[in-house]
């Protein structure tokens, strides 16, 4: 069985607590098109994508995409991914997505997150359409010269399918607890 979620499997559910204070459920987002993607406070690929992350959000948003932001990081291999440092990342930065706290990180597992940032793409059904990367260069994104996220959504909404459904997600690490930064699930190996 492969590690990370397979492309036409259902979106596993969660009872995550936001940093507005909300739990919320995979029930509780009813648009047409869910993006799950999996980030953190601290990684430079996340912090350096950020902004091209909101701008899809923004341009999508309004064509029924809702956005869900999850930070499975141990909070004691870097104390910036902390709650409360999630919260104030989130009043400082107002981010447009619900930013999920995994804190025993099953959500995490379920998923078969890799790194920060790794976005996966629901359909209507919840059913997997997309998975891996968002650009080619979250670090620098005036260097990036694709955005497969939205190529993804483009074409799910056209309702037409695209090739590839799976890339590598480029990033930090999950931050497993009491595990070195750089540690990997072993059955984690490359997506393709």
């Amino acid at each position: 069985m492969a590690y990370t979620l397979q492309i036409g499997e259902k979106a596993p559910d969660f009872n995550l607590k936001a940093t507005n204070g909300k739990n919320y459920t995979l029930t509780d987002f009813k648009e047409k098109v869910l993006v799950v993607f999996f980030t953190c406070n601290h990684c430079p690929y996340v912090i350096g994508s950020d902004e091209v992350t909101r701008k899809t959000v923004e341009k999508y948003a309004p064509k029924g995409v809702r956005f869900v932001g999850i930070n499975s990081n141990s909070k004691n291999t870097y104390e910036e991914d902390s709650f409360p440092n999630m919260v104030k990342r989130m009043e400082e930065n107002n981010f447009p997505w619900v930013y999920l706290y995994d804190e025993s990180q099953e959500i995490a597992y379920d998923y078969g997150a890799l790194k920060t940032p790794h976005f996966f793409v629901f359909d209507e059904k919840r059913k997997l359409f997309y998975t891996g990367r968002a650009v080619d260069n979250p670090r620098d994104t005036s260097k990036m010269t694709v955005n497969d996220l939205e190529k993804a959504l483009n074409n799910l909404l056209a309702g037409k399918d695209i090739c590839p459904k799976v890339t590598n997600p480029i990033g930090c690490n999950i931050k497993w607890e009491g595990k070195d930064a750089h540690w990997m699930p072993s059955e984690a190996c490359d997506l393709v």
